[in-house]
């Protein structure tokens, strides 16, 4: 990832350059259209400070394309460019490396004592549904093989740790001026 600080201003700029352009459209909006607005615009400032170049900065853009009322904004947020393709993940490669797991699972089954083989059964089925749950959370991540997955929400999460840290200062310099107007 870039320096942090670039990120962060890059974020910022483009953030509230989305926000500008929602409420120009839309004069008198709601509490709810307003944290639509803020989510929408945030979400993709967030994943055009990432040049489209990872998984879950497509899937976000792809996402927030999909309603003709937010096509507008994400053209002004990311430019005239075209929203990203969803990726999937090769079905060939996948039955194959299923395969060749549970003949290697076979073959060590048959070495194990019982409790072993039941507590490494446990911890699989965990993992199963951490997984799962983690690939719910990522935007995209429902296409995502386990390696990338892992890569892309630590990417990810380092973006929403500057957005969290952009928006903190914003809070507090907006509770500064209101405190002490000059």
């Amino acid at each position: 990832m870039r320096n942090i600080n670039t990120v962060k201003q890059e974020f910022l700029k483009k953030w509230i350059w989305g926000l500008r352009k929602y409420s120009s459209q839309k004069k008198n909006m709601s509490l709810l259209e307003r944290k639509k607005a803020i989510k929408l615009s945030a979400d993709l400032a967030m994943a055009s400070t990432r040049n489209k170049t990872t998984r879950w900065s497509k899937a976000l853009i792809a996402n927030a394309s999909k309603s003709s009322s937010n096509k507008v904004l994400t053209e002004h947020v990311l430019g005239s460019s075209p929203p990203p393709q969803r990726v999937r993940k090769s079905s060939a490669n996948y039955s194959h490396s299923t395969r060749m797991r549970s003949c290697r699972r076979r073959k060590r089954a048959v070495h194990r004592p019982k409790d072993r083989v039941v507590a490494s059964f446990i911890a699989k089925k965990l993992v199963q549904k951490r997984t799962r749950r983690l690939k719910s959370l990522l935007p995209g991540g429902e296409f995502m093989d386990d390696v990338s997955l892992v890569e892309e929400t630590l990417d990810y999460v380092e973006s929403l740790r500057a957005q969290v840290e952009v928006m903190r200062c914003l809070v507090t310099a907006s509770e500064l001026m209101i405190l002490n107007p000059s």
